[in-house]
C-alpha cells in the first residue's frame, strides 16, 4: 500500500510539474501586453520600457518560469498586477466562496444521484424508473447559466426568498453570518448539481444493474436478506467503482467550472477572480489560479485512486501487475 501512494504521489509531481510548463508556455503565446494595459494606449516607448522591467517582462521566458516556479516551491507568489497584492493572498480569498460552492454542489449531486439511480435501477422499466431517466435527460440538456439566470427569475425576482447575487460573507466583521452565506450559495449550488447529479444518477443506474445480475446478489437474497438490504449494503458497495471515478471527475469540474455561475451570481470566488484577471491581462494570478485548478483536479485524480483500493483491495495487486 506505501509503494502504491509513493508511486501515485510521484506521478501526481511530474503531472504537476508539466502542467506547469505547458500553462507557463501557453500565457506566454498569448498576444497582448501586461504593461500596455497599465499604462494604457497614450503610453510612452521609456514608460512601457520601464514597465516592463519593474514587471520582469524584459527577461527571458525560461528566467521568469524558473523564479515562478522556486517561489511557488517557497511558498511564495508575485504580487497581482492589478491588485498589487501577494496572488496567494486573492487565491486564498476565494477560495473561502468557491470550496464551499463546491462541496455544497457536490453534496447535494451525490446524495439526489445515488438516491435516484439506486431508485431507477431497482424499478428497471417501469414509471419511476422511465421518469427519473427522463428527467436526467432534461438535466443534461439544461446549460448551467441558463438554469441560474432561471432560479434568479423563480427564487429571488418572483417569490423573493434569498437575494439576486452577491455574498454578505462568513461573519458579522464581514457583514455577514454562516447563515446568510449558506443562503447565498444554495441556488448557485442547485444550478450547478443540476447537470452532475443527472449524469451521476445514469452511471450509477448502470452500474447498480450490472451488479445485479451477479451470483452474490442471488446468495444474498437466498439468505434471506430483503431487496433493500441487498441493494444498499451489496450491490451498492460493489457498484462504487465507476461511480466514485465519475464522482472524482465531476468535483474537479465544479470547481473550474464555476466560473460562469460565479458571474451569474455576482459571487467573489476563483471565477470572477480569473475572469477579472483575463479582462486586466492580469497573467501572474491566470497562471496560479490555472495551476490551482490543475492542482486540484490531478489531487483529485490520485484520492479517487487510493478510494479504489479502499472499495476494492484487489485492485491494489492489479496495479502492480499481479
Amino acid at each position: 500500500m506505501l509503494f502504491s501512494v509513493l508511486r501515485r504521489l510521484a506521478s501526481f509531481l511530474i503531472t504537476l510539474a508539466v502542467t506547469s510548463l505547458l500553462v507557463f508556455a501557453v500565457l506566454e503565446m498569448l498576444p497582448g501586453n501586461a504593461a500596455q494595459v497599465i499604462l494604457g494606449e497614450t503610453a510612452t516607448a521609456q514608460s512601457l520600457q520601464a514597465m516592463e522591467q519593474k514587471l520582469g517582462l524584459d527577461r527571458p521566458a525560461w528566467q521568469r518560469y524558473g523564479q515562478w516556479v522556486l517561489g511557488l516551491i517557497q511558498g511564495q507568489t508575485a504580487l497581482s498586477i492589478a491588485y498589487e497584492t501577494p496572488t496567494a493572498e486573492l487565491i486564498a480569498e476565494r477560495l473561502l466562496v468557491t470550496l464551499p460552492l463546491a462541496v455544497m454542489a457536490m453534496t447535494l449531486t451525490v446524495v439526489l444521484a445515488l438516491v435516484l439511480g439506486v431508485y431507477a435501477a431497482s424499478r428497471q422499466n417501469r414509471a419511476g424508473d422511465v421518469g427519473i431517466m427522463t428527467l436526467s435527460q432534461l438535466g443534461l440538456s439544461v446549460p448551467n447559466f441558463w438554469l441560474a439566470i432561471l432560479l434568479i427569475l423563480v427564487f429571488a425576482v418572483q417569490l423573493g426568498w434569498v437575494n439576486a447575487g452577491g455574498f454578505p460573507g462568513w461573519t458579522e466583521e464581514a457583514g455577514g453570518s454562516v447563515f446568510e452565506a449558506i443562503k447565498s450559495l444554495l441556488l448557485p449550488a442547485l444550478a450547478l448539481a443540476a447537470v452532475q447529479t443527472a449524469i451521476l444518477a445514469r452511471v450509477t443506474r448502470s452500474a447498480v444493474l450490472e451488479c445485479m445480475r451477479e451470483d452474490f446478489v442471488r446468495t444474498a437474497r437466498a439468505k434471506g436478506l430483503d431487496r433493500r438490504q441487498v441493494l444498499w449494503r451489496h450491490v451498492l458497495r460493489n457498484a462504487l467503482i465507476p461511480v466514485v471515478t465519475v464522482m472524482g471527475l465531476q468535483f474537479g469540474n465544479l470547481i473550474t467550472g464555476a466560473i460562469v455561475v460565479e458571474n451569474v451570481f455576482v459571487l467573489p470566488g476563483i471565477g470572477r477572480l480569473i475572469f477579472q484577471a483575463i479582462a486586466n491581462r492580469d497573467l501572474v494570478v491566470v497562471r496560479d489560479v490555472v495551476l490551482l485548478l490543475a492542482a486540484i483536479v490531478i489531487l483529485i485524480n490520485l484520492l479517487v485512486d487510493l478510494v479504489y483500493v479502499w472499495i476494492d483491495p484487489r485492485l491494489e495487486g492489479r496495479s502492480h501487475g499481479d
